[in-house]
């Protein structure tokens, strides 16, 4: 069980209720975010998933752990610089936040370091693969060691003295350096050396039978007399910075918003430092210095027995072993456009809207496809497209600057502010200027999230849009492993309100009303609270309110308080929250209608799906929107979002097919409790050959496969597993999923 010592007051017998005003109804964001990162580290135990996977977890905990620090343990640094006390929403000062922090940190530290020794490791040189220390190394492989490194590491390496000729020298942010303590021989003065980890792709040498390795730092470490011929190395400390990434937001008198961007890169670089790590049993001299000359104090200093950079493990993860991976996945194309995979994208939207559910249908036969296809398209007159994140060698951008070579109008909003992306999207913003496209970094104040595109085709009968309206970026890469919806479609309701969204992110245009889309921040939350209270008034009314929402996270305020007075009147209330989640459930008198799931597996959950029963027996009677927006603050007000209606019977199967496999998961799945810890979904009294075994990742994958084995006329397809989900979707009438029955979400 992954718990957070949170010590709120927070009755539990329901005196909260009349106290709509007692922050102590919500947990605080940063704890929840550190029970989040727990359930990714619970994952490198987990002896179901393949060995490699749980390398891999191990090493996303500490990515996930480093932006962690950089963004808002910075964030709380400032708040205490500034002297901001409590606010009337949370109950805890930012020091007390941030010493809850620390001691959770530690906690999982700990619990990093015995997984890796006690677990990963040995199963690990039972499989064959070691990640050796030097001591471990036979003669032979240290001189094979020590050459390569003479070849390869000693030529780019610069020991650097600190003396009063030379100055403490700059640490950069996650960088791995060796702090040294040398001296003359026969001389007592000794002096202060730094040498720095060269951050070369892997950080390991593979041995030449490929399953042995060891990290560049060690190699060093026991070489360190090349670097000091005729010294004595007294003492060696590995250690590691993490610099505060928090740069102010853009203010609304910018002359350049994309200079004012590039000014607080160079800034964040030298950005003062918010954790050091350093390995156990430090010198306490060498700490000492450290901290005196990098401005830290005890509390921001974590000591660590385990691996100074965890990164080195991405190396051993990729491994070509498949039998210690999860099996092969390849993409499908969707029913819709499965039967003519080479034809007119355009002419298959306008029989109707496309959805596409990845990664378990593909990315690049359908979105990639969308934007090629309208580069290519003669009959194209116009591209619009919003880039928050993409990948390093994006098929979308070689689109767009091709259609723009062409003589189509092209224009593309691409957000200089997208956090740790900020210097990619400049080079291509850059680029698609350099190309002739029409580039807008969005409106002053708000950053732009929406994943939206529109496609303007001349055709015999007029001018024709099309539009996409998505969950995750626009990134071949993640797309891969990013759970994600999105939807092609020729609607002209809907493809009149994005002209309208382009206008409003590119021009001076403040339009408030659109057909069908929810467009944050001019309308998105107050519909969303206004369809919560309405399930609210049928419930009251004698009629059953039904809610079911799949985020990401969750935080805004005014959201959460609506759905207490629906859980109040008895709603039913589902929330599928894969990270940090600020909702208490299950609360007497305030939240005993609330339930909070996490999954964390295979693919990242990533899609953000909303439903509300509307009064319906009938689930798919209910509504049902996909979009790019958490219910937090910032997407809801400070961000440029896009949500649309699904409509299509079918479709709002497919949503509510993924719904209700979430919640009924007892393979990946995690419970959140009252008092903030979480607990893994129990599958006690579940059969063995039970489809909930399974998990959602891998019953969809099988429900893909079924799909495409029908479309091909097969009877039978290719198992995954022991068991295989129905082939047939879920129909909505079954009573076990009407909008008034707990069956789905009682499996825990």
């Amino acid at each position: 069980m992954s718990h957070f010592p949170i010590n709120f007051d927070l009755a539990l017998d329901g005196s909260s209720s009349e106290c709509p005003g007692d922050p102590n109804r919500f947990f605080n964001r940063d704890h929840s975010w550190l029970e989040f990162n727990a359930r990714v580290l619970a994952m490198c135990s987990d002896a179901a998933t393949p060995l490699l996977e749980r390398v891999r977890f191990m090493a996303i905990y500490s990515r996930n752990l480093d932006e962690f620090y950089m963004k808002r343990v910075g964030a709380l640094r400032h708040a205490i610089e500034s002297g901001t006390g409590v606010s009337t929403f949370e109950p805890l000062t930012p020091a007390q936040v941030l010493h809850k922090v620390r001691s959770r940190v530690l906690d999982l530290d700990g619990q990093q370091s015995h997984i890796l020794r006690d677990e990963l490791l040995p199963a690990l040189s039972e499989a064959g693969v070691h990640l050796l220390e030097w001591t471990d190394l036979s003669e032979s492989e240290r001189a094979e060691a020590e050459a390569w490194f003479r070849r390869n590491v000693f030529p780019i390496l610069t020991p650097l003295a600190v003396d009063p000729g030379h100055r403490f020298p700059f640490i950069s942010n996650m960088s791995v350096s060796l702090g040294l303590v040398v001296r003359r021989p026969g001389e007592p003065e000794t002096m202060f050396a730094r040498v720095k980890v060269p951050e070369s792709p892997s950080r390991l040498y593979a041995f030449r039978n490929g399953r042995r390795f060891i990290s560049i730092q060690e190699i060093i470490e026991h070489n360190l007399d090349d670097l000091f011929p005729g010294m004595e190395i007294l003492q060696v400390l590995p250690f590691r910075v993490t610099r505060d990434a928090e740069i102010e937001a853009e203010r609304e008198d910018s002359d350049d918003l994309l200079e004012s961007v590039e000014q607080k890169l160079k800034e964040r670089k030298f950005a003062s430092v918010v954790r050091l790590e350093v390995a156990a049993g430090a010198s306490p001299r060498i700490l000492r210095f450290l901290m005196e000359e990098l401005d830290v104090g005890a509390e921001d200093m974590y000591e660590t027995s385990g691996l100074t950079d965890y990164g080195v493990l991405e190396s051993i993860a990729d491994i070509d072993l498949p039998a210690l991976k999860y099996s092969r996945w390849t993409p499908i194309s969707p029913p819709e456009m499965s039967d003519d995979a080479a034809g007119n994208i355009f002419a298959q939207i306008r029989k109707g809207d496309i959805l596409v559910h990845h990664p378990y249908q593909s990315f690049d036969l359908t979105v990639e496809r969308f934007v090629k296809a309208a580069a290519e398209d003669p009959k194209v007159l116009c591209i619009k497209q919003s880039l928050y994140r993409t990948s390093g060698d994006s098929p979308f951008i070689a689109s767009l600057i091709r259609a723009a070579e062409s003589g189509k109008q092209v224009a593309v909003l691409v957000e200089l502010r997208a956090r740790f992306d900020e210097a990619r999207n400049i080079e291509w913003a850059r680029k698609l200027e350099n190309a002739g496209v029409h580039v807008a970094y969005g409106v002053i104040g708000l950053k732009t999230h929406t994943k939206t595109a529109l496609v303007v085709r001349q055709e015999a009968d007029g001018i024709r849009c099309y539009g996409h309206v998505g969950t995750g970026n626009y990134n071949a890469k993640t797309a891969r492993i990013y759970e994600d919806f999105g939807i092609l479609t020729s609607d002209p309701l809907i493809t009149e309100d994005l002209m309208g969204l382009f206008n409003y992110m590119t021009g001076r245009s403040r339009q408030t009303k659109f057909n069908k889309l929810l467009i944050a921040p001019v309308g998105m939350k107050r519909r969303f609270v206004d369809l919560i209270e309405n399930e609210t008034k049928l419930q009251r009314s004698g009629r059953s309110g039904r809610i079911i929402a799949k985020m990401n996270q969750i935080e805004d305020r005014s959201v959460m308080d609506a759905l207490y007075r629906a859980s109040k009147a008895g709603v039913q209330v589902d929330l599928i929250v894969r990270g940090f989640c600020c909702i208490r459930p299950e609360v007497e008198g305030l939240s005993e209608n609330i339930r909070v799931r996490s999954i964390i597996g295979r693919f990242l959950e990533h899609s953000r799906i909303f439903y509300f029963g509307a009064g319906r027996e009938e689930p798919l009677e209910g509504e049902f929107y996909i979009g790019s927006a958490d219910w937090m603050y910032r997407n809801l007000q400070t961000r440029v979002e896009a949500a649309t209606p699904i409509e299509k019977l079918e479709h709002r199967r497919v949503l509510w097919t993924t719904l209700e496999y979430s919640l009924q998961d007892v393979r990946q799945s995690w419970k959140l409790k009252a008092d903030g810890s979480y607990e893994r979904v129990s599958d006690a009294g579940i059969a063995p050959d039970d489809v909930r075994r399974l998990g959602v990742h891998q019953r969809l994958m099988n429900d893909t496969l079924a799909q495409l084995a029908r479309s091909r006329g097969e009877t039978e397809t290719a198992k995954e597993s022991p068991f295989q989900s129905s082939p047939q979707a879920p129909q909505p009438r079954r009573k076990s999923i009407r909008p008034n029955q707990k069956s789905p979400r009682r499996v825990d």
